[in-house]
């Protein structure tokens, strides 16, 4: 019961996220490279890319940018719920924020989008 409560509380603050600029720079500076040290390591990258590429995408409107950039900018800050370093949960939080995202933005991550996913995480293998 717990672990909905805590899903549900996740994706109403997703739901939340307003566009920020700030939240824009952190992502866009630091998004590659924390990227590129977790590829493979974790279930939700190409989830995590997808939404990159929907964030930064012309197309995609400004309250949508404004959920990807705020659920990425959790899921690179150093300081989390959860400290990634701490090995088999580190990584939960993150999770469950990207994949509210994920949820609040479902028409706005294309096919486009998904696939430039699978490109670059294929090439990084």
């Amino acid at each position: 019961m717990k672990h909905n409560e805590d899903k549900n509380t996740m994706e109403l603050a997703v739901g939340n996220f307003e566009y920020n600029k700030a939240n824009e720079e952190l992502v866009t500076t630091n998004f590659w490279s924390k990227t590129k040290r977790v590829v493979g390591k974790i279930p939700f990258t190409k989830d995590a890319i997808a939404m990159y590429y929907c964030a930064v995408d012309a197309k995609t409107p400004l309250w949508a940018k404004g959920i990807a950039f705020g659920a990425l900018a959790y899921f690179i800050s150093p300081v989390d719920a959860i400290p990634d370093v701490l090995i088999g949960l580190g990584f939960t939080d993150d999770a469950a924020v990207i994949a509210a995202g994920i949820r609040a933005l479902s028409g706005q991550v294309t096919d486009e989008h998904k696939e430039k996913s699978e490109v670059f995480f294929n090439g990084q293998k």
